[in-house]
């Protein structure tokens, strides 16, 4: 049944694919406004007509995620002086700094119960609305890149408050408003309860929050964010109550980024290229899917085995490999939404999630930045392949430089610096090594995890190391900070660079990019790169406790 459910998942997606991508072509193509698009435009002081270059698109970005930081800050530290907050005291600072940074990077890594720190308007009108539009900053991103591919001679990437707001209006917002009708029709709740006492799940009293849980559900999924409302998120049943919801949840996670390979090849006049990074996002998920079920299922470790399954730290309802699945596919993307215990897993079990994570989350990624992640990769496997047959490497009529590669390999080792530096230095001070609840190569698995949650702005946790701490809040902090915006950076100068330049003819030394050989090509190349980067790292960790179980 667990292969079932996979298959059902590819189909389901399979069927979206095409007119939810032809969609997203429509909306960041038009020019057209509509009437709540124009009010925001005169609010925000936007001239939507006008196009920027990639420079102004980037201190867009910046501007608008600094702004929203300060502002979600400011939600968590006066929210006992703001309505609807429960009666909760204010955030403390360095779990607030944490918290905004997570929330407006869409990493959404949380430190904290969220059901005892955030009254409901912190939850409503921070989190949520971060969820929203963190994810429609990385759909912006996204765009941009494409039309730098297909821009030929102009400096110009569109607008990126444009693509915003349609990001957010268009695509994001219907979504969930459907989504969050099928969730409350799943068990989920929406109500403005406070706490109040609930027998039902327990048999006994326990203090639970209601509140609008539905619908901050469905925004984390779709937007590939974490941040559950509860603490044990997606494996809460106010969270994730069904089998049917498990897997309409994985449905919302998967949605959109593997729809947006649609969109790029229509924007770039060339469908068959969009298949074709679909095909390579597709093959590297399918094989992390598996691998993930093989060794959960497999239980290679001494209690598992002994049992005849690896159910600890799975919720019943869903079983081993609907978790194992679910684990693949939050690890996959940028999502960090959890509902089993990473920490639980077999040895090979949880370093399928990290080595997921470590490639980028590109497969098919976050809301647009599994895209770009994954286009980037392409520019970096041309490059390769131009150097094997001694000519200049191209990509969709655009030559791939040394401009371009540098900016190619500088997005690419981001996040292998700060996951090495980070677990470096935790395992190297008082402070990260008094947070570790467990030794040997366990231990350092669970810091290794968290920094390359953080980077990766992926947001969920392996658990097992305390890590609501001034140290660790300020140091994960700055990591899904410099993971988010160096990247967005190097994409959006990348992406000028390209729209700069004019289309070069297709000759037969022309290396065909929509082929079968270059899917396997851009696997291989993602694959090699990172097991280069983190293979000493993942020898110290899971794959010395699974050799030694």
């Amino acid at each position: 049944m667990g292969w079932v459910f996979v298959a059902s998942l590819v189909i389901a997606l399979a069927l979206v694919h095409k007119p939810l991508g032809d969609h997203m072509h429509k909306v960041f193509t038009t020019t057209n406004h509509n009437r709540v698009e124009r009010f925001l435009y005169r609010l925000l002081g936007v001239q939507p007509d006008a196009e920027q270059k990639w420079g102004v698109y980037a201190r867009g970005v910046l501007a608008f995620s600094i702004v929203s930081l300060l502002a979600l800050y400011g939600l968590q530290r006066l929210q006992d002086k703001l309505f609807l907050s429960l009666g909760f005291a204010p955030v403390p600072d360095h779990i607030a700094w944490n918290t905004a940074v997570s929330f407006v990077t869409n990493t959404n890594w949380q430190a904290y119960s969220g059901e005892s720190t955030m009254g409901h308007l912190v939850q409503m009108s921070g989190l949520a609305v971060q969820n929203f539009v963190s994810a429609a900053v990385g759909m912006a991103v996204a765009i941009a890149l494409v039309r730098g591919f297909a821009r030929r001679g102009s400096d110009t990437l569109g607008n990126f408050w444009v693509d915003l707001v349609r990001g957010t209006i268009r695509v994001l917002l219907p979504l969930a408003f459907a989504g969050a009708l099928v969730l409350v029709a799943g068990g989920l709740v929406q109500n403005f309860a406070g706490p109040h006492e609930i027998t039902a799940l327990t048999g006994g009293t326990q203090n639970l929050t209601g509140g609008p849980v539905a619908s901050q559900e469905v925004i984390k999924e779709l937007g590939t964010n974490g941040g559950g409302f509860y603490n044990t998120n997606s494996a809460h049943p106010f969270e994730n109550a069904t089998s049917w919801t498990n897997w309409f949840e994985i449905f919302l996670i998967l949605l959109i980024p593997f729809a947006l390979p649609r969109t790029f090849g229509k924007m770039v006049g060339q469908p068959r290229q969009g298949y074709a990074i679909l095909a390579a996002m597709g093959i590297i998920a399918l094989a992390s899917v598996t691998l993930t079920n093989v060794f959960e299922l497999g239980g290679d470790a001494t209690v598992p085995q002994a049992v005849g399954a690896a159910m600890e730290g799975k919720d019943v309802r869903f079983g081993v490999a609907n978790s194992a699945t679910f684990a693949a596919a939050t690890t996959l993307t940028s999502t960090g939404a959890v509902n089993s215990f990473h920490d639980s897993y077999t040895p090979f079990g949880g370093m399928m999630t990290l080595f997921d994570m470590m490639l980028g989350e590109v497969a098919p990624g976050g809301v647009g930045a599994g895209l770009y992640g994954m286009l980037v990769l392409a520019v970096i496997t041309v490059f390769v392949a131009g150097l094997m047959v001694g000519r200049t490497p191209e990509y969709l009529g655009k030559k791939i430089g040394s401009r371009e590669i540098k900016l190619a390999s500088m997005y690419f080792l981001v996040t292998p610096i700060l996951v090495l530096v980070g677990t470096a230095v935790a395992m190297g001070n008082e402070a990260g090594l008094a947070a570790m609840l467990n030794s040997g190569p366990h231990g350092f698995s669970e810091i290794l995890y968290a920094f390359t949650s953080a980077s990766n702005n992926n947001g969920s946790a392996f658990g097992g190391v305390t890590v609501n701490t001034p140290w660790y809040d300020v140091a994960l902090g700055l990591c899904m900070l410099l993971g988010r915006f160096l990247p967005i950076i190097f994409v959006l100068a990348l992406a000028g660079s390209l729209a700069r330049q004019k289309p070069a003819p297709e000759s037969a030394g022309t290396l065909p990019t929509h082929r079968p050989q270059f899917v396997g090509m851009v696997v291989g190349v993602t694959i090699i790169l990172v097991a280069l980067t983190f293979l000493p790292a993942l020898a110290l960790g899971p794959l010395a406790e699974g050799l030694l179980s």
